[in-house]
Formats: C-alpha cells, structure tokens, sequence
C-alpha cells in the first residue's frame, strides 16, 4: 500500500503512465509467487486500447484532473491452476487506478487513492500469497486487478472480451473494494457484501468464518458501482467485499496512508482467507436467488 499510494505514483491516474506501472508492479508479484500469467502473449499484463476520442462525458470528468495521455489501460492476472478441478475457477479483483492528479489549485494534488482501492488490491495480493504458499487448491484461482475502474471500467470490459479462462468456468467473482477502514454502520471488525441477498455467496461465507454481512448502504447502489457488475451481468456470481463508511476522503486527496487503520485492514482479510480457502477446495457452487440475476433482473439506480 505504501507504493501503490504514495505520492510518486501520482494517483494512478486512469489510463496514465502510473496506472501501468501500477500494473507492472502487481505483475511482479505475481511472477515472484510462481504464479501462471494469464495476460497477453505469456505475460502477466493484459492491455486494451481505450476509445479514441474518449467519449465527451469522460472528457469532461477527466478535464476533476490533469490532462495526462490516455490511450490504454492495463489489467495484471496471476493464474494458479488447480489441482483436480482446474475447469472450475475462483476469481479474485480488485482495480489498479485512481483518480491521479487535480490540474490546478494549491497544496496537495494527488489523490493517492489509499482506501479506493489500494486497500483492496493489497487484499488480492495477499489472498494470492496466502493461496500460492499452502498447497495447491482443487479449483483454479484467478487474480485479477483492473484498469480504468474510475473512468468506465475499461480493464473489466478488456478482461471479458478476453478472459485468460473461458467466462463460463468461473464459479464465483469476489471484487476487493475500499476495506481500510472500519465502517460504522456494521459491527466492529465486519465486513459487508454488495447485493447479499442476490446470491447464496456471502451467506455460505459468513457460514465458513467470513466477517461478511448485507450492505448496509442499499441507497448508494453500491452492486452496480464496481468492477463486480460487468461480470455479473453475465450472468456470473460477482460481488464485491467492501467497509466503505460514506467517509468524506472518498475521491479526496485526503484518501492517504496516514488514514488507513491497518488493524481492522489485516482482520478484515484475515477473516476471509480460510473461507475463501474453503470455497477454493470446495464442491459449492453459488447461485442466484430468485430474482438475484442481474443479467435478467437489472438493479434500479433510483434513488
């Protein structure tokens, strides 16, 4: 975390030189843990160009930061294969990118993007490293960290229109959001699921130890605000690990290390690493709840 959201990786501006070194670092993780690439041509990075112009919308968002080239976007995949049901796979993400830098005003700039989503990708590296180091789970694991999430989820559409395993072997997708910090809302050292009460997923987690309860924020559409929901409306179990509290350093310059509480980081992926142990070992496969799919029952973003 410390790397990811210091002040020499500049924000990691979506789409920007940093965003890919980001990529580049996690990559080298991957290929430290003697994990498979799953990226192109035999590496660890998968790239994508991005539309060129941007669309005007994205152009005008882009114009709340500096006007730095974006013209690809790159997502780092890991595979660690299986040992017997290797056609069965766990996928694990998170996104690389933050918002960069403001392009004018005084004092501090950078949004260094601690909590959105360094958090979360420090929790994929570490569920990484704990899986690769133990013995080799039944199911396939993917782990993978995306681009772009900030400007339109670029990195999820690149990874869908070319998944390092075919879409219909993924039996779950857990997305790793912004856990640095406790939230208030939900008991001391819990964590919460967006669109619980979609699936049977988060229910068997907490059954197997996971810290893991409903979204206690369902007016903030939260299911549809991650990397997750490109999945899932493909019909796969995609939903995402979050303790955001509505803190007001959200998309801040303010999101530095210094706010992190690291106790509740580190209990907060520790809670979910024998569950998601379990599930890599396992013969369950989630499903949807009547109703849950949002590939035929898409989430209203009525307020």
């Amino acid at each position: 975390m410390n790397f990811l959201a210091s002040d020499e990786m500049h924000g990691r501006g979506s789409g920007t030189r940093d965003e890919h070194i980001a990529a580049l670092y996690v990559a080298s993780q991957f290929q430290s843990l003697g994990l498979e690439p799953g990226g192109d041509n035999g590496s660890f990075i998968q790239k994508a160009a991005l539309p060129d112009p941007l669309p005007e919308r994205l152009q005008q968002y882009l114009s709340k930061y500096e006007n730095s080239p974006r013209k690809e976007t790159w997502n780092a995949i890991g595979i660690l294969r299986g040992s017997s049901r290797p056609d069965e796979v766990l996928l694990l993400t998170a996104h690389l990118d933050h918002l960069g830098v403001a392009a004018a005003g005084s004092g501090d700039r950078i949004y260094n993007g601690a909590d959105d989503d360094a958090s979360g990708t420090t929790a994929v590296l570490t569920l990484a490293h704990m899986l690769a180091s133990g013995p080799r789970p039944k199911r396939t694991v993917v782990f993978a960290l995306f681009g772009t999430e900030e400007i339109g989820g670029f990195g999820n559409r690149a990874f869908l229109a070319h998944p390092p395993v075919p879409l219909s072997e993924i039996v779950a997708n857990l997305e790793f959001e912004m856990i640095g910090r406790p939230d208030s809302a939900v008991a001391a050292g819990t964590l919460w699921l967006t669109g619980y009460d979609r699936s049977n997923l988060g229910p068997e987690l907490a059954k197997h130890g996971a810290h893991i309860v409903d979204d206690p924020h369902p007016k903030e559409h939260f299911f549809q605000r991650s990397d997750n929901y490109a999945l899932a409306r493909q019909g796969i179990i995609a939903q995402t690990i979050s303790s955001f509290g509505l803190h007001k350093d959200y998309h801040q310059v303010s999101d530095e290390i210094r706010t992190i509480d690291f106790t509740h980081m580190a209990n907060a992926i520790n809670s979910v690493v024998e569950p998601i142990r379990w599930l890599a070992n396992s013969d369950f496969k989630p499903t949807w709840n009547p109703g849950g799919n949002p590939q035929t029952n898409p989430p209203s973003m009525s307020h």
